[in-house]
């Protein structure tokens, strides 16, 4: 018998060997687990703050909702607190960036946004009339899961959406204003909306730290407290376990990762500027 010829990497020089042989060279370049980094309990505790932040924003803006629902507070007991927060805020997020142009360029935004805002309350806030309460709550416990899912968390990943995640919250806010007493609750609520789904994500992304989730939790708490102590237990329960036993979940399980790297041969299909098809392996 003649001696087969040395394999090679090239599926049409084998002829000499069956169709699933695989050569003991093929798999010499192989390499396991290349560049996995192992997380610390603390760096992951510290990381899934600002999913708890999130899910704190969303509970205090439902809190609101609650209070102007059920004439606990009036809208202008809400509505200038926040203003006079935002203004801080604005100020401390510019910092000394802020110029007297830019401020006068923010103030026409702020105050077109409101005029406009202030005008179409009446057409938000009979909008969904016709729609059922209850549906209305739970159209608005589905968008702002959706909320939770696509927002900006600092990773570059398909998921997140800032577009998604921005519409979804306003959406379900656009919901619940149909469901209070007047046009001028429905204007403050969807101000209330802005602030923390759309002007407190930029504070968030630009300096976010693990210890800023920690105010809003704790307000969150003081005034579950006073509504109602089941929903309290919940929303503890739940950080607790999204804080602490997920991360501890996640640092057992990295034992477990396992990545390969090789010489893989991948077809690349580019288009040239001819019309013609080059396949690069």
């Amino acid at each position: 018998m003649s001696k087969r010829r040395q394999w090679r990497k090239n599926l049409y020089e084998n002829y000499d060997y069956e169709d699933n042989y695989t050569d003991p060279t093929f798999l010499k370049d192989l390499r396991t687990n290349l560049h996995v980094r192992f997380y610390s309990l603390g760096e992951v505790i510290r990381g899934i703050t600002v999913l708890n932040n999130q899910i704190s924003c969303i509970t205090g803006f439902l809190i609101i909702f609650y209070m102007l629902y059920s004439d606990k507070v009036s809208p202008s007991s809400i509505f200038w607190p926040s203003f006079t927060v935002t203004i801080m805020g604005y100020i401390c997020f510019r910092g000394k960036m802020l110029t007297f142009s830019m401020a006068i360029e923010d103030s026409k935004t702020l105050l077109t946004v409101l005029l406009f805002g202030y005008l179409l309350a009446p057409v938000l806030h009979t909008l969904t009339d016709a729609i059922s309460t209850d549906t209305i709550f739970s159209m608005t416990f589905i968008v702002m899961l959706i909320n939770v899912l696509f927002c900006d968390y600092g990773l570059s990943v398909a998921m997140v959406s800032k577009a998604i995640s921005v519409n979804a919250a306003i959406f379900g806010s656009i919901c619940l204003a149909s469901r209070l007493a007047t046009s001028y609750h429905a204007f403050v609520l969807l101000v209330e909306a802005a602030i923390f789904f759309v002007l407190y994500p930029m504070v968030v992304r630009e300096y976010w730290c693990s210890y800023f989730f920690l105010p809003i939790f704790i307000v969150d708490l003081y005034f579950l407290w006073t509504i109602s102590l089941n929903v309290l237990w919940i929303y503890v329960s739940l950080t607790l376990f999204i804080n602490f036993v997920c991360p501890c979940i996640f640092v057992i399980q990295q034992r477990h990762k396992h990545n390969i790297h090789g010489p893989w041969d991948e077809a690349i299909v580019e288009e040239t500027t001819d019309d013609n098809i080059d396949i690069k392996l």
